[in-house]
């Protein structure tokens, strides 16, 4: 955009929307051309982006923190957006798009149609998902809506490790993984529309660092589907107190009654993961817990959790959740009440 340009952004709000994240993105925005200039005793600048808080209708509404928020107008108002931005939703992971939506999602698949940037930022993306703007492409969102992501919309390649992916025809659609990647969004977007000199200065006012590891070291990992399957759902539980026995996987067969080929398939039926995944998976999810509340030798807890070589440990590790164990375990310990 060329300075002096007014880029015209809408931030869409809901009653399913919180409150911190949309009002984060709209201060960001203000503060383009404007916060480093007072800071530094320069001329201010035009504000390069003209951002509103747009809802269906307009109308006041109570966001799903209890909080009052009046939008600025309704979506249809002019100016057409160059840029959409959909906030996180709260909405239930294991059911569909809420019936309110609909019409929202509608909105922006017709903007988009226009020319218009369309951008999410956590479960917002699955509003992008229903708008269609994601089918065929990647994409990526909040951890704990991944599984609602791919299931609702399996035409989407769905990234749950990644914190950014833009996508589509010149890169139109832009959709970012949990709530705090939303300073993620703000620097990519202030980096391709107003200069990666803004942005740099954006993320020095607001103390911003970007996710360059992904999101997958701040993920659940048995964060699974829920199904109906109770034969499996016991399987489950057994193999949630016996992950680190020897051969769990035909151990719950055995449980079952059922072959380890003909488990392994209802298994994933129900799941979504093979036995041996989900077994994986118990176990890093353990040892993240003991990493981050224990100063236990990573070699130990190797074995704790069901390892009986280290290096295999280490693999699964880094697989699943993105950085080795030394890397989570600083990561995290940093957060530990400091001794008196």
């Amino acid at each position: 955009m060329e300075r002096g340009m007014s880029i015209n952004t809408v931030v869409i709000g809901s009653r399913h929307s919180g409150t911190s994240t949309l009002f984060s993105i709209l201060d960001v925005l203000a503060s383009v051309g404007r916060d480093w200039e007072m800071l530094h005793g320069l001329p201010m600048q035009v504000p390069l982006f003209s951002a509103s808080l747009r809802t269906v209708d307009g109308a006041p509404y109570w966001d799903v923190n209890g909080r009052k928020i009046t939008p600025d107008a309704m979506l249809g108002e002019a100016p057409e957006p160059d840029v959409i931005i959909v906030s996180d939703l709260h909405i239930d992971p294991n059911a569909g798009l809420p019936e309110d939506l609909r019409p929202v999602a509608d909105w922006i698949a017709a903007a988009h149609a226009r020319g218009a940037i369309v951008t999410s930022v956590c479960s917002g993306s699955v509003l992008l998902g229903a708008a269609g703007l994601l089918d065929g492409e990647e994409a990526t969102t909040h951890w704990g809506y991944a599984d609602m992501l791919g299931r609702d919309f399996p035409e989407v390649k769905v990234c749950r490790e990644r914190i950014l992916v833009p996508a589509g025809d010149g890169h139109r659609v832009v959709t970012a993984g949990g709530a705090s990647a939303w300073a993620d969004l703000m620097l990519y977007l202030i980096g391709r529309l107003a200069g990666a000199e803004e942005a740099r200065r954006v993320a020095k006012i607001y103390l911003i660092d970007p996710h360059l590891d992904g999101q997958l070291s701040y993920a659940s990992l048995t964060s699974g589907r829920q199904h109906q399957d109770q034969l499996i759902a016991d399987a489950q539980v057994w193999a949630a107190k016996h992950y680190d026995s020897p051969s769990p996987v035909s151990a719950m067969a055995d449980q079952c009654g059922m072959t380890e080929r003909g488990f392994h398939r209802r298994f994933k039926k129900a799941t979504g993961q093979a036995p041996a995944d989900y077994v994986q998976t118990l176990r890093v999810e353990e040892a993240k817990q003991l990493l981050e509340t224990t100063a236990a030798p990573i070699d130990e807890i190797s074995a704790e959790v069901g390892y009986s070589e280290p290096s295999s440990f280490r693999s699964a590790f880094r697989k699943r959740v993105g950085i080795s164990a030394s890397a989570y375990r600083k990561k995290w310990r940093a957060l530990a009440p400091v001794a008196n």
